[in-house]
Order: C-alpha cells, then sequence, then structure tokens
C-alpha cells in the first residue's frame, strides 16, 4: 500500500512538472508569435541599427571617452534559400525565451519549492524577482554594450581596402544574439554561487581565497567575448568583476 502511494506521488510529481514546462511553451509561443509579427520593425531597428554610428552606445563612446565610431561599411546578404526564414524563427523563439523569463523561472521554482525546507524558504525569498532582475540587466549590458562592440570591431576591421565587410544575415544574428544571451546568463553569477554555498560546495572564504586568480579567469573570458582591443576587454571585465564581488558577500551571509 505504501509503495503504491510513493508509486501515485511520484507520477504526480511527473504530472505537475509536465504541466508546468507546458505552461511555460506556450508562454515562449506566445511571446514568439508577438515578435515574429513585428520582426521586421525589430530586426531593423534592434539589430541593423548596430551598423550605424548613430547607435546609442557609439554616441555615448565618443561624447565621454572620446572613442569615435568611424562608418561602418557593411552589408548584408542571405546565402542560404531558408536564411532569412530560419534565423527569423530562431530570433522569435529566442526572443521569446528572453521576455518569458521570470514566468518560466518562477513555473520552475513553484515545482521545486515545495521540497524545501521552511528555513530554506525563506533564505531565498524574492529568488524569482532577484534572478530576472540579474538575467534582464546582463541581457542590457550585452545589447547595449558587448554586442555593439562587436560590431564595431569587426564592421570597421579590414585586412585590406580591397576586401569588403560582407555578412551573411546568420552570421551576424548568431553573434549576436548568443552574445547578449550568455552575457545574461553569466549575470546570474550570484546565484550560482548563493546556491553552490548553499549546498556546501563553495563558501566565501573560498571566493575570497580564489579572488586574484578570478581577475585572470575574467580578463580571459573578457578577451573571448569580445573584440581584441583593451577598452572593449576592460568595459566587460569590470561588471565581471562587480559580480564576483556580490558573490562574496551573498555566500558570506550563508550559515549551513
Amino acid at each position: 500500500m505504501e509503495e503504491n502511494e510513493k508509486q501515485m506521488s511520484f507520477l504526480e510529481h511527473l504530472e505537475e512538472l509536465r504541466w508546468r514546462l507546458v505552461k511555460s511553451a506556450i508562454a515562449i509561443i506566445i511571446f514568439a508569435v508577438i515578435i515574429w509579427i513585428y520582426q521586421t520593425q525589430i530586426i531593423d531597428n534592434l539589430f541593423l541599427s548596430m551598423s550605424s554610428p548613430k547607435f546609442i552606445t557609439y554616441e555615448l563612446l565618443c561624447k565621454y571617452l572620446g572613442v569615435c565610431t568611424p562608418e561602418i561599411n557593411v552589408s548584408f546578404q542571405s546565402s542560404n534559400m531558408g536564411g532569412q526564414f530560419s534565423y527569423a524563427i530562431m530570433m522569435s523563439i529566442l526572443g521569446g525565451v528572453v521576455v518569458s523569463f521570470p514566468f518560466i523561472f518562477y513555473q520552475i521554482w513553484s515545482f521545486i519549492k515545495p521540497g524545501l525546507k521552511q528555513k530554506e524558504k525563506t533564505a531565498v525569498k524574492g529568488i524569482v524577482f532577484y534572478v530576472s532582475i540579474l538575467f534582464f540587466t546582463g541581457i542590457l549590458f550585452g545589447y547595449f554594450v558587448v554586442a555593439p562592440l562587436c560590431v564595431q570591431f569587426f564592421g570597421t576591421f579590414q585586412l585590406s581596402s580591397k576586401i569588403e565587410n560582407i555578412f551573411t544575415i546568420s552570421s551576424y544574428m548568431s553573434t549576436i544574439l548568443s552574445t547578449i544571451f550568455y552575457t545574461g546568463l553569466m549575470f546570474l553569477l550570484p546565484v550560482v554561487a548563493y546556491l553552490l554555498a548553499k549546498i556546501g560546495i563553495i563558501t566565501s572564504d573560498f571566493l575570497k581565497k580564489y579572488r586574484k586568480h578570478s581577475i585572470v579567469v575574467v580578463l580571459i573570458l573578457a578577451a573571448i567575448i569580445t573584440p581584441p582591443d583593451l577598452i572593449s576587454q576592460v568595459i566587460v571585465a569590470i561588471p565581471l568583476l562587480l559580480l564576483y564581488e556580490i558573490s562574496i558577500f551573498v555566500t558570506s551571509r550563508i550559515k549551513n
């Protein structure tokens, strides 16, 4: 009898997980459809606009840092028959995931939360809000800082004046979308550190001990996700180092 009850309980959990995944998928589809409807305005005003010196990031860099972006002479083409269509779908789906992220995380958290003790629930109170804020902050940082720096560098770099920069739309969009999305995920570092500290894998003392090593890792990471120029790497490295310090602060408040 007890075995049957445990089996039913397990099946009920699976059913709950299934419905939460279905709800998340529906949210993604709804936002993806909205993005699909306005795909032309989005691609022109949000993404292709990065190839113009009038993009807000370039204007601010020129005004306050004196780093002015010259005319970015790039052209775009689609070399595959379904290239534009496939990237319109990818942009819509990935955009749907980004916009519905708070709802998706809420569904995941609602499934996990009942299995926690009351003390653990209290310790992570408001986690959906904080995770969403960090994620969207990372998305904005990726969109306004990291992605434009990549476009500016590779768009203006020429091995020879006889070589034109003609980007395929797949190369251009995959670079921008992946950069923005992964930057959003990187900004979840304090949350990851908190969870790892909560289960006893790391401590604040551990993070403090390897602070100097983290600076090297962050600089290498910044060099990977940004163009190979010092200003871009410093601009990206600063918030990553700040996130590391926030992680130390967060983990220091945990008492296992």
